[in-house]
């Protein structure tokens, strides 16, 4: 089994203390299926490709993902997702923090002082209710982050004409609006894309899920 493409960014590749990643479509595993069975046959070459970029040896802290605000503090990697939560922030280095994603945004945060990561699920639900501006304060409240201190990045993720909300650019304003001074956006639609990236909408529903990784080293 191969690997899946990888995908990197600069602003969060400066940082010595950090690791960052964003795993692209696999070829050659059947994901024309519901969600469960997708992440199922995708499991092994996510876990493949995660410790070839750099991840080895580090378990995955996965939130549920229920479209909402909650960010939760993770010290250690369960064998079950954070309940109710859609963000996960953390100091340990002996985790990987992992979001999946197929057209909501992946967003990480990183402190640029090294104290802590933040790695939030953001589509449109979790956007209208600023669940960056949520876990900017968690990260604040936890672990003493400034948000001057911070690095966001936006991964790929729809955008217009392929939706009619553009998250991205709500999601870029919610992390400044919080003091943060540090703000990247990728710039690329997941729909437009079909050889790069799993699109929910223009897969309609029957598609694999993209993986955000964030940890620090």
């Amino acid at each position: 089994m191969s690997c899946c493409p990888v995908e990197r960014f600069a602003a969060l590749d400066v940082l010595p203390f950090l690791r960052a990643a964003f795993v692209r479509r696999c070829e050659g595993i059947d994901v024309l299926t519901d969600r469960e069975t997708a992440m199922r046959r995708l499991w092994a070459v996510h876990r493949e490709t995660a410790d070839a970029a750099g991840f080895a040896g580090r378990p995955f802290a996965v939130a549920e993902q229920v479209h909402g605000a909650v960010v939760a503090r993770v010290d250690t990697a369960g064998s079950a997702p954070v309940p109710g939560a859609d963000g996960l922030v953390t100091a340990s280095r002996d985790l990987c923090l992992a979001i999946y994603v197929a057209d909501c945004a992946a967003v990480y945060l990183a402190d640029r002082k090294g104290r802590a990561i933040g790695l939030v699920h953001s589509g449109r639900k979790g956007t209208e209710q600023k669940i960056v501006s949520a876990a900017i304060r968690k990260m604040q409240e936890e672990f003493g982050c400034e948000p001057s201190d911070l690095v966001v990045q936006i991964s790929p993720c729809i955008r217009p004409p392929h939706y009619e909300v553009d998250i991205a650019p709500a999601i870029a304003a919610q992390a400044r609006e919080a003091g943060v001074r540090d703000v990247h956006d990728c710039g690329t639609c997941t729909a437009s894309d079909p050889e790069k990236y799993y699109s929910y909408r223009r897969e309609k529903g029957k598609t694999g899920r993209l993986l955000a990784l964030l940890a620090l080293t």
